[in-house]
């Protein structure tokens, strides 16, 4: 039976890759999980994943045994920590990072067919903005866009905000600085993409949290555990979880009823290639 209650589709995404974005994706989860939240992370990362690495999981069954009809979502589900679920992709599969439109399209339609009622999806897309990642991205309901204090970042994250805006009508983005050194450098980095936003683009940024630096963070990845279950206690545990109040609280379009419905009829109102 369909779920009545909205579910909170949320795509986690950088400009440029390692700014932590998966690390940030897995600790969320798994910080919604510890808040009450029913929690899917989908890795969309569709020709390297590393949501599984990160946990130390190994699954039998990933997203191209989906696309080649051998299974469906249900089946590949994997159970992660504190109840997270891991919808979990392809690693070194050449053929999954270069899915045409409609293929793309139907990885997206087969959310729909999800028995599970869940709260929250969250979807850990590849770094840049290339079909795969903007598709998935702009089907979401918010975007959280990662992003580090190198230059690279920032120019790539205005490149990703550009796109969105402009060829597709995005025009809000929560910013999540990464790996500062406090919250006022956090602060700081925002205010260099607003600034740069403000003066080119009619968009709204809005400064979602700041995860710090943290030694912690190294050494749980190291033990594959979020650093919210190895280093409960840690600045940077403590980040994760305030992170996950505000994006709990964020409001959820009235259009997301019925399990992923209203994902699946955006993904194939986008790609007019697809069939339902």
């Amino acid at each position: 039976m369909a779920q009545s209650r909205p579910v909170r589709v949320v795509a986690v995404s950088s400009g440029k890759g390692g700014v932590g974005k998966t690390n940030v994706a897995v600790n969320l989860g798994v910080s919604l999980s510890e808040l009450g939240r029913r929690v899917v992370v989908l890795d969309a990362d569709l020709g390297l994943a590393n949501v599984d690495v990160l946990l130390g999981l190994q699954p039998k069954f990933n997203l191209s045994h989906v696309l080649s009809g051998e299974r469906n979502v249900d089946e590949i589900l994997v159970d992660g920590p504190s109840g997270l679920k891991i919808v979990p992709a392809s690693s070194g599969i050449q053929r999954m990072s270069e899915l045409t439109t409609a293929e793309q399209a139907a990885v997206i339609r087969a959310f729909g067919e999800m028995s599970q009622d869940i709260d929250v999806l969250l979807v850990d897309t590849a770094a840049g903005i290339s079909g795969g990642v903007v598709n998935f991205a702009r089907a979401c309901q918010d975007i959280v866009l990662v992003v580090c204090d190198e230059p690279t970042s920032l120019t790539d994250a205005y490149a990703f905000i550009k796109l969105l805006k402009r060829d597709y009508g995005v025009h809000r983005f929560q910013i999540l600085p990464n790996m500062v050194s406090d919250y006022q450098q956090g602060q700081a980095l925002f205010g260099k993409l607003c600034r740069v936003t403000d003066r080119y683009l009619d968009v709204t940024l809005d400064l979602l949290g700041v995860i710090p630096r943290d030694e912690h963070l190294r050494k749980a990845v190291q033990r594959q555990t979020p650093v919210v279950l190895a280093y409960p206690h840690s600045k940077s545990a403590q980040a994760f979880r305030t992170l996950a109040m505000k994006t709990d609280a964020l409001p959820i379009s009235g259009q997301a009823s019925g399990r992923l419905a209203f994902f699946v009829e955006r993904m194939i109102r986008y790609n007019n290639t697809a069939v339902l």
